[in-house]
């Protein structure tokens, strides 16, 4: 597994290739600054100062080589201006011309992830390194990079691999690292305890048992956090079968959980002066004589009684449940991460998680940590105006809204039904996978929503260097 910290080192004026950054306003003043050499392959090769374009300028010695790409602004870098040079350049240290990195730091790391867990012959590629003078900036955004690289690992790792022992062993890592308190409850006890969690788990063989996996750490007169993620380690729909081409994805349907144990170590690590709880609701939604059933009515932990309309609509039934624990805590804040619905993915597409908050303040800084970090999301309505959808004649509640529409805001709506009132709430419904590669952001899992939660978070609580 790279650790990513030697992607990034501190500028000692050691050699490295240079890379000249252009955009289309300040393009024709910069060539007109470079060698008659220079400019002749530049227009040999067709060079246009497009975005990700970028071209080699040959020196006098062959080893002396630099590079030239283009930017949207040159005085404005985003985290993804430089992520395709850093995953198709060669194995050396490369320097900015004139300026530093910026946020563009990230997207150089995050282009040379790479899970080749399961691949006979990996193909080698040494670590692009690029410098930076701004020390200052390398240990934190090499943590958000390791954050983002969990959240694919877990979520690209197939389900007979990452099921809820092996969540499990993930929380368990995370919490001896950093002093943390694990504690895990299945069997009997989740049973009694948590009866969504174990009626959605129940039908899974017994090396995917289902259970509640969660960590604390942090003083205890600090402000308490919740972090509450789905973990269905697998989707099968149930009884309410999905069908082949809507199952071969589902491996992804724990990226909730995968979002909430990164984002509890990035909090962990940089020492944010929280009482954190982390909570994940880890289960297999399997088909067996045992699954749950349509017209079933569980009785969550809140005591709020659910009609199962449908078993594919299980991942808010163990978001229930983990949120009424979440609530008994009295945490101050909950952010719950699930890959929830896919009328989310209708609304906004695959890149652009919606956001839901019974706060505004919450959610402003939430979209405030989008726009900074490059990770945006978009604000939904939690609109009481559909609640009137998850009525059921013999429950108090169901689990499946009786309209197609409005799919992402009534299972927010359902969420909402098991946080108290007064607790400020923020629900991301995100995909946690991208079905095509961009710069910096390979096909397969994904971290979204993940760098935008932390920089509310940081703004929230982190008062290192604020007035």
């Amino acid at each position: 597994m790279t650790d990513y910290s030697d992607l990034i080192q501190p500028d000692k004026g050691q050699d490295a290739r240079t890379i000249h950054l252009v955009d289309k306003k300040g393009y024709d003043e910069w060539l007109t600054g470079r060698s008659a050499r220079e400019r002749a392959h530049l227009a040999a090769v067709g060079f246009r100062p497009d975005a990700f374009v970028h071209a080699i300028l040959p020196g006098d010695d062959p080893e002396k080589w630099a590079v030239v790409t283009a930017v949207a602004r040159v005085d404005s870098l985003s985290a993804w201006c430089l992520a395709k040079l850093g995953q198709i350049l060669p194995e050396g240290r490369y320097r900015l011309e004139g300026q530093q990195p910026g946020k563009a730091l990230f997207g150089w790391m995050s282009a040379q992830y790479r899970f080749d867990t399961y691949k006979s012959n990996p193909l080698p590629k040494g670590p692009r390194v690029l410098l930076t003078s701004d020390v200052a900036a390398i240990a934190p955004t090499v943590a958000e990079m390791r954050a983002v690289a969990l959240v694919r690992d877990l979520v690209n790792t197939p389900a007979a691999d990452m099921g809820p022992a092996a969540l499990e062993k993930a929380a368990e890592r995370i919490a001896k690292a950093h002093g943390g308190k694990l504690t895990v409850t299945r069997g009997e006890a989740l049973e009694q305890g948590y009866p969504m969690i174990h009626a959605v788990g129940r039908a899974a063989a017994k090396h995917h048992a289902p259970r509640l996996i969660e960590i604390e750490w942090g003083k205890e007169d600090h402000p308490r956090v919740a972090l509450v993620g789905k973990g269905i380690c697998f989707d099968s729909g149930g009884l309410d079968i999905k069908p082949s081409a809507g199952m071969r994805l589902m491996k992804k349907d724990m990226g909730g959980a995968a979002h909430v144990l990164a984002l509890a170590e990035l909090v962990m690590t940089s020492g944010l002066p929280v009482r954190l709880h982390c909570l994940v609701a880890a289960a297999e939604n399997a088909i067996s004589a045992d699954a749950f059933r349509p017209g079933d009515v569980l009785t969550s932990r809140l005591g709020v009684t659910v009609e199962i309309g449908n078993t594919d609509a299980e991942g808010r039934l163990v978001l229930g449940d983990a949120l009424t624990k979440a609530s008994e805590g009295k945490p101050e804040l909950i952010v719950d991460f699930a890959t929830l619905t896919g009328a989310a993915r209708v609304a906004l597409g695959p890149d652009l998680p919606p956001l839901f908050a019974n706060d505004d303040a919450l959610a402003d800084a939430m979209l405030a940590g989008g726009t900074d970090r490059d990770d945006p999301l978009w604000r939904m309505p939690l609109w009481d105006g559909y609640a009137d959808l998850l009525e059921t004649d013999i429950a108090d509640l169901g689990n499946a809204g009786s309209s197609p529409f409005a799919g992402c805001i009534t299972a927010a709506l359902f969420l909402k039904r098991f946080v108290p009132e007064g607790v400020a709430w923020a629900h991301l419904d995100t995909f946690a996978w991208r079905p095509s590669a961009k710069p910096g952001r390979p096909k397969g899992g994904a971290a979204l929503g993940l760098r935008a939660a932390w920089a509310m978070l940081q703004a929230r609580y982190d008062r290192r260097g604020k007035a």
